[in-house]
């Protein structure tokens, strides 16, 4: 079974294409013309071993916003397909990330309803010149893409960029967790429903 996709999304504002293999090594080829941008997403590859293509630009005269909101939806909607029925995944997991003094907690559920809360006190500081509130923007429209409820909390942190990157790097390795796929399971859906895709 191949968990694979690849999507391609353009508007008057971005041209955004992604590719995914949930069941890559790692393999990242990321340019979105933001530095920072790029060095967040590039952990989701890295740290849960999922190969990405991402390409993005658009109207980045008036800002971020259009490029990194666009990137989301994409990438979710490319996962979302790269999942499909969901069948044999476990479908949950968490982890604690720690970056120096920066700690994350995250929980995913891989459950086909796409929720977010996100607890991270990030200011702008250290971060490039990518805004604070992007990177929570990020993470919400990629999770409501996406199709997977996601929590996360900052327990500690003073640095953004430590608490920004523990963060992606959290999120990774809960979809790396979420996305296993059980053998146990073989082609079953872990619902009682007995469908997270409808």
């Amino acid at each position: 079974m191949s968990r694979t996709s690849e999507t391609k999304r353009e508007t008057g504002e971005t041209d955004i294409s992604v590719k995914v293999n949930l069941d890559g090594t790692g393999n990242y080829n990321i340019e979105s013309g933001n530095g920072m941008f790029d060095h967040l997403l590039s952990q989701i590859s890295r740290h849960g071993l999922i190969d990405l293509e991402i390409y993005a630009s658009g109207d980045t005269h008036v800002g971020w916003h259009h490029l990194v909101e666009d990137t989301a939806i994409v990438l979710g909607r490319c996962f979302k397909d790269a999942v499909g029925e969901g069948k044999g995944i476990v479908r949950m997991g968490h982890t604690f990330v720690p970056l120096d003094e920066a700690l994350v907690l995250t929980v995913i559920d891989y459950s086909g309803r796409g929720y977010s809360i996100i607890d991270s006190p990030l200011t702008e500081s250290d971060l490039g010149d990518l805004p604070s509130d992007l990177i929570r923007h990020f993470m919400e429209t990629f999770s409501r893409e996406g199709g997977f409820n996601l929590h996360l909390t900052v327990m500690a942190g003073i640095n953004n960029h430590h608490i920004a990157e523990a963060s992606f790097k959290s999120i990774a390795r809960s979809l790396k967790s979420a996305l296993t796929l059980d053998p146990r399971q073989g082609e079953s859906i872990s619902s009682t429903k007995g469908t997270i895709s409808d």
